[in-house]
């Protein structure tokens, strides 16, 4: 059966209709789903006995269990969730003081093979319904009893590989009726499916375009991300300053530096240069160590010299907080599980 978690308003409405009922009965799923959260049609009691019997057989709700949870010296906690099929994804919130942050996965396991990711190596599953994805904030904030304030899509998977369901995601997620978290407050990140970000660009979703360059060359990016074979460098920035254009919006780069790899003046030089003129930021990553990981993250002095070299030539920088790697919940260390 159909999750009916995965449908955004606008088109649950058309699935009400096809069942003989008025458009207004999905505003209220809404409702009991997303702002009461219940976890049964049983429970959504301003429907009809009949209706809730006829959502009974022809949906169901997808109710995510959590298998483990850990929480670091910083307060991060990593969530193992059990996505009902065998399989299992981590999920990470995150505590600022602009309120909380959840770390969300779009796929079971990642096709993309960086280097310096956990998720490399392990064998793709399957991609996450946009109801899956919606799943990790329902989870996280009934257990916490807290508010989310923000979303990113840097987990486990692509974003951008797993397009429409992320997309559908994100209309529940800002929706005013739905978890009404607003969209400048989503950050998608793509390791650089170049086709897929002039697709975003026309959506007119006010969210976050974050890239992960993490090079300045394409003999070097290759190396770390296979990706940037298919869609090098030039192809890269070129849809990111149309997908500028486009949306009159700021792009994110993120950047993450590895001892003796891409971490040296030079290096900032040539970002510099890639970047001159874009309306746009770097995110400056010290990398974090992985299992078997070919990389080994820079030293403290490089990384501060990096961030200065860049915003003293106009290009505005700032380094990420490192959160949660004691519990390997940092970027790059997420991984999928296999419960069979």
């Amino acid at each position: 059966m159909k999750n009916i978690k995965d449908y955004p308003l606008d088109v649950l409405k058309e699935e009400i209709k096809q069942m003989g009922e008025k458009p207004y009965r999905a505003e209220q799923i809404f409702q009991w789903l997303y702002v009461e959260k219940v976890k049964s049609f049983d429970d959504m009691t301003n429907l009809s006995l009949a209706l809730r019997e006829k959502l009974k057989q022809h949906y169901t709700i997808c109710n995510f269990q959590i298998l483990k949870k850990q929480e670091s010296k910083d307060g991060t906690k990593k969530y193992l969730l059990d996505v009902l099929d065998g399989n299992a994804i981590e999920t990470v919130l995150m505590e600022y003081s602009y309120g909380k942050t959840i770390c969300v996965s779009s796929q079971v396991g990642c096709k993309m093979g960086c280097k310096f990711c956990a998720s490399t190596g392990i064998p793709f599953v399957r991609s996450l319904t946009a109801g899956e994805i919606v799943e990790q904030i329902l989870t996280v904030e009934q257990d916490t009893g807290e508010r989310i304030s923000n979303v990113v899509f840097m987990g486990i998977g692509e974003p951008l590989d797993n397009y429409e369901n992320v997309v559908n995601s994100i209309r529940i997620i800002n929706h005013p009726k739905g978890l009404a978290i607003g969209a400048r407050h989503i950050s998608i990140s793509t390791s650089g499916i170049v086709p897929r970000i002039y697709d975003l660009a026309k959506e007119n979703i006010q969210c976050t375009l974050s890239i992960s360059l993490h090079a300045t060359s394409n003999e070097k990016r290759s190396k770390m991300m296979p990706i940037n074979q298919k869609y090098p460098i030039e192809q890269l920035i070129q849809a990111c300053k149309d997908y500028i254009a486009m949306t009159n919006k700021r792009v994110s780069f993120e950047y993450a530096l590895a001892k003796d790899n891409n971490d040296n003046r030079e290096d900032a030089k040539q970002l510099v240069q890639l970047l001159k003129g874009m309306l746009c930021h770097v995110n400056l990553i010290p990398i974090n160590p992985i299992e078997n990981g070919k990389f080994s993250k820079s030293s403290n002095e490089n990384i501060i010299d990096f961030r200065d070299y860049l915003n003293e030539h106009g290009i505005v920088a700032t380094i990420r907080r490192e959160l949660g790697s004691d519990i390997d919940a940092a970027c790059g260390q997420l991984r999928k599980k296999n419960l069979k």
